[in-house]
């Protein structure tokens, strides 16, 4: 029996047991194992060797960076945010990458990412958001919170290090008047469980055209519900969570899913947050 796991610290309650053992079915290996592996920041050389005794495993916070040391090889995408949240080991060759983005990709791929993109937030998965939009020839405006301008600033830099022509610019959250072709929020705000905040205004909300919110919990952010209320698509991101683990599916095995599959386990996905909220 083959056995996956996801390392990172604290666990809590994680939605990939259940995402990841309803790929293993669909692809008619149910028997394989997935386990979460709860490892502090301090211990994680301790546990390199039972590691490699995994067929493949997914890295949350805090070892995203602190896990490359260990590893023998890392994909372009891994190696451009210098961050791994998948890993496959091929004949003990760990092998890292960055599904993330591919799982941010899949999910907008019906949204007009290379139009005119207010990004909110930049800080985690905002900083990969920020430069897959701008290599899909986004006309970027990255806004944020005071406390946050210098991150922002790295960001912009990093943005423009990697597509020197770039259209991109920062401002204050508060201090946005124009219109944009798609919003996504990488804020915690909306967060179960501060459901009753939204990242922007509704004058702002009013202006924009498309959204997509990385948060999947709740499942329709505040900002999502005001959003749907005025006509306008609204991507979650429980399906973020999901295309990100097919695709580690597809470098551990070689695993193939299809449109429906996929759209009946972010739907399960949902569901269960849904119960898990009452």
């Amino acid at each position: 029996m083959d056995k996956y796991g996801l390392i990172g610290h604290p666990l809590g309650h994680s939605m990939s047991p259940l995402i990841h053992s309803k790929l293993f079915a669909l692809s008619g290996i149910p028997d394989s194992s997935y386990e979460l592996i709860d490892i502090a920041p301090e211990e994680l050389s301790q546990h390199i060797d039972k590691l490699k005794e995994l067929k493949g495993f997914n890295i949350t916070i805090p070892h995203k960076t602190a896990i490359i040391p260990f590893l023998n090889e890392l994909s372009e995408s891994a190696a451009r945010y210098g961050s791994v949240n998948c890993v496959s080991n091929s004949g003990g060759r760990l092998i890292g990458y960055n599904t993330d983005c591919d799982g941010f990709l899949h999910s907008a791929e019906l949204l007009p990412l290379g139009g005119k993109v207010l990004l909110a937030g930049c800080g985690g998965v905002g900083r990969m958001i920020a430069v897959e939009a701008a290599m899909h020839g986004a006309e970027l405006t990255i806004a944020v919170l005071p406390r946050s301008i210098r991150k922002a600033q790295l960001v912009m830099a990093e943005v423009l290090r990697g597509c020197s022509t770039a259209n991109v610019r920062i401002c204050l959250i508060d201090e946005v008047m124009d219109s944009f072709d798609l919003l996504i929020n990488a804020t915690p705000a909306g967060m179960y469980p501060n459901t009753e905040c939204c990242p922007v205004s509704d004058e702002l909300i009013a202006n924009c055209l498309s959204f997509f919110d990385v948060i999947y919990n709740p499942t329709e952010t505040l900002l999502m519900k005001k959003a749907r209320a005025l006509g306008r698509t609204a991507v979650g991101g429980a399906s973020m969570l999901v295309h990100q683990a097919v695709k580690a599916h597809e470098y551990w095995y070689g695993g193939e899913f299809s449109h429906e599959d996929i759209s009946e386990i972010i739907l399960s996905v949902e569901a269960e947050v849904d119960r898990m909220n009452g």
